[in-house]
């Protein structure tokens, strides 16, 4: 399976290599960087899967709804399951329970944030995706009304190759099969995969790709 690390700046549409997108981003000349008392936070969200991975601008007047709504627009929505943010022990749900000390993710991120922190986020209690995301950046601004929170940079689609040929492109994943990090298919091996066509998801550009019903 054949994998790539690098990523596109979305302002200069620069190739970058995944060790270098943070000091690029703090020093690209195409970004907007017009000056305001706004603060706004740099951060890096990490998949478990290291190919996966983007880097956002977020208001510190947004909230962790509005984070934890990117975050499924751009990588994790498939069956409105539950998501919740992990920042210094504290759980915030998108679905609290106060029996379990869940807080609600209608709070503000300059109330939780700082310049270093690292927290977590997960998407679906039973086939979850977890993300690690980090604070590495702190920076005044002008006012962001829209959109409170920008993506700035993230990997390129990693290229896998089909488990069956070996030499083509996989466009399908099996939902069965990658359980035990197989059954990347081609277009042609699709076709006769034993599994059957009804489990067979499109590769996309997501550390979601194959769970539960993502589609990209």
């Amino acid at each position: 399976m054949g994998r790539t690390s690098t990523g596109i700046c979305i302002s200069c549409e620069k190739e970058l290599s995944k060790m270098t997108v943070a000091k690029h981003l703090k020093n690209c000349p195409e970004r907007s960087r017009d000056d305001g008392n706004e603060r706004l936070f740099l951060i890096s969200v990490q998949s478990r899967s290291p190919e996966y991975w983007l880097y956002l601008e977020a208001s510190a007047d947004s909230t962790l709804k509005q984070l934890d709504h990117f975050l499924r627009d751009i990588w994790l929505e498939c069956c409105g399951h539950m998501s919740l943010f992990i920042i210094e022990n504290q759980t915030f749900s998108s679905d609290p329970d106060q029996s379990y000390g869940d807080k609600s993710m209608r709070v503000k991120l300059r109330d939780l944030l700082y310049k270093g922190m690292s927290f977590r986020h997960e998407y679906d209690m039973g086939s979850t995706t977890e993300l690690k995301l980090k604070v590495v950046e702190e920076r005044l601004g002008a006012n962001r009304a829209a959109p409170a929170i920008e993506l700035l940079a993230r990997n390129s689609a990693p290229v896998i190759y089909c488990d069956e040929c070996g030499t083509a492109v996989a466009e399908n994943v099996c939902s069965e099969c990658q359980y035990d990090k197989s059954g990347w298919l081609c277009e042609a091996c699709s076709e006769a995969h034993e599994c059957g066509e009804e489990m067979l998801l499109p590769v996309v550009n997501s550390p979601r790709v194959g769970v539960c019903g993502y589609t990209g």
